[in-house]
This record gives C-alpha cells, sequence and structure tokens, in this order.
C-alpha cells in the first residue's frame, strides 16, 4: 500500500492569524497535489515567549481551532496532523498539555496524544514542565494509510517509547517538532534515522525553522525516513512543504529481509 505524505516546515511567530494562515495554504496545496495526509511541525499555531498568552491561545479538543481544521480536512478530502496545539487541561493548576490531533479525511478526530516526555533543560533556558503537563498515553491510531505512531519533539530522544509503538504496530511514526538550533545541528538527522532503522518504521517529522523570537530558533530539516534510515525528502532552510511516497510494501520487505524486530531477547533486559 503505497500513500503521499507532505511534512510542513514553519516559522511560526506570536500571531496565532498568520499562523493558521499559512497552514491553510498549505492545506490547500496538499488537496491540489492529491496527497492522502499533511503534517504539521510542533505548536504550529503559536511560538512566543509570553506564557500569558500560550493560555490566550489554548483550545479544547472541541474549541473553534480544532473545529476549524476538521472542516478543512472534510472540505479537501485530507488527512491533516495538527502538530501539536496549547490544549487547556481540566484542572486548574497553570499548565497546558502539548496535544498532536490527527484528523482523518472525514473531519473526524482519529487520534490524540499529549506530549510525554517535557524538555527541562536549564543550561538551555528551556523548562518546559513548568507551563505544560505531561500526558501519559502513548498512542498508536488504524489509519487508512496504515498503523501510525504519534510522539512530539523530545520524545525522540526516549527509545523506549518509539520501541512501545512498533510493538503496538506502529508502522510510519510522527515526529512534530520544534527542535533547537543548538542540539539539531548534531541531534535532529542522527536520533529520527536511529528511530526509523532500529524500529524499521517511516518516520515522518515536520520541524519548526529560523528565530521566531529572541533566544528562540528552531533548527528545520523538516524530514521523511524510510525503514532502512534512507532520507526521502529533506526541507530547505525556508518555510514551505516537502513530500515523499509511503510504501508499506517496502516496509514489511525490509522487515522480513531483516527479522530484528524477531530477534529481541526482552526476558533478559528486565532490571534486576
Amino acid at each position: 500500500m503505497k500513500s503521499r505524505i507532505g511534512v510542513v516546515q514553519m516559522n511560526s511567530s506570536d500571531r496565532l492569524v498568520d499562523n493558521v494562515a499559512f497552514a491553510k495554504a498549505q492545506i490547500e496545496q496538499a488537496a491540489d497535489q492529491g496527497l492522502d495526509l499533511i503534517s504539521f511541525p510542533e505548536t504550529f499555531v503559536y511560538v512566543g515567549e509570553n506564557h500569558h498568552e500560550k493560555h490566550q491561545v489554548a483550545q479544547t479538543l472541541d474549541g473553534e481551532l480544532v473545529q476549524t481544521f476538521r472542516d478543512l480536512a472534510n472540505q479537501h478530502d485530507l488527512s491533516i496532523l495538527l502538530g501539536s496545539i496549547y490544549e487547556k487541561t481540566p484542572d486548574d493548576d497553570n499548565r497546558l498539555y502539548n496535544t498532536s490531533i490527527l484528523i482523518n479525511r472525514q473531519g473526524e478526530l482519529s487520534g490524540v496524544y499529549r506530549k510525554i516526555h517535557m524538555c527541562d533543560a536549564p543550561t538551555l533556558g528551556y523548562n518546559e514542565s513548568v507551563g505544560i503537563k505531561p500526558g501519559n498515553i502513548p498512542v498508536v491510531v488504524d489509519h487508512e494509510i496504515g498503523k501510525l505512531g504519534l510522539s512530539v519533539c523530545y520524545d525522540l530522544r526516549f527509545s523506549e517509547l518509539y520501541r512501545h509503538l512498533t510493538e503496538k504496530g506502529a508502522e510510519i511514526i510522527f515526529v512534530p517538532s520544534a527542535f533547537f538550533l543548538y542540539t539539531g545541528k548534531q541531534h535532529w538527522l542522527p536520533l529520527l534515522t536511529a528511530r526509523a532503522i532500529e524500529n524499521q518504521v517511516y518516520i515522518v517529522a515536520p520541524n519548526q525553522w529560523g528565530k521566531h523570537h529572541q533566544g528562540r530558533t528552531s533548527y528545520g530539516s523538516s524530514v521523511i525516513i524510510d525503514p532502512w534510515g534512507s532520507v526521502l525528502c529533506c526541507a530547505p532552510e525556508r518555510p514551505g512543504m516537502v513530500l515523499a511516497t509511503i510504501d508499506l510494501g517496502y516496509l514489511r520487505e525490509v522487515r522480513s529481509s531483516m527479522p530484528i524486530l524477531g530477534h529481541r531477547r526482552p526476558e533478559l533486559y528486565q532490571a534486576s
């Protein structure tokens, strides 16, 4: 089974209206090109410094923002991965969820994942858990193009999550991100490639790019990587969309020719 997927690289700002307008234009382009799914980066509708403003743009899953993209998916007969948005939490602890949302081509919510791992890196001046509440449920969605695993940015550093998603049947794993320029130079592509090779899955990773505000610059290089570790497409240093064809037949060939997942000995890996 083959499908065509687009990854959108963005330079999101603190202007929600502008970010949404850019996303809508990319959706129209994806529909014109006959894509099956388009994916956006982490926090694609708002990147700003002010935590109070994050609360102002935060939504519930049945809010206006999500409904806008549900309508677009249905209108254009196109699945959409909202890389992540700030989602209001039911309890008022002054924190939000960082939530990735998969919408099918009928405009239905088919997957909701709340980022599990928090990037608390004081030396980089970033403490995500201060404003973001971690989720606790890994998600694999049975979608028409395959079994899709959901993750967000910093999750990438935890190989256990990706092995768990693979064990739950994931064939394509999404990694919408706002990866720092500083860490991205050395870590972005090696980590993504490792997750693809060790789990024999497709990795789809739309990333933020460029300077957003003082002290925050993202690495870019939005990419799709196949189960052998080959880069199928990689975005240049500007906002825009790149695309590739996902071939689950090829994935099965890779897993059959080198059945590493069946060679594991998990009984030996448990902590004593």
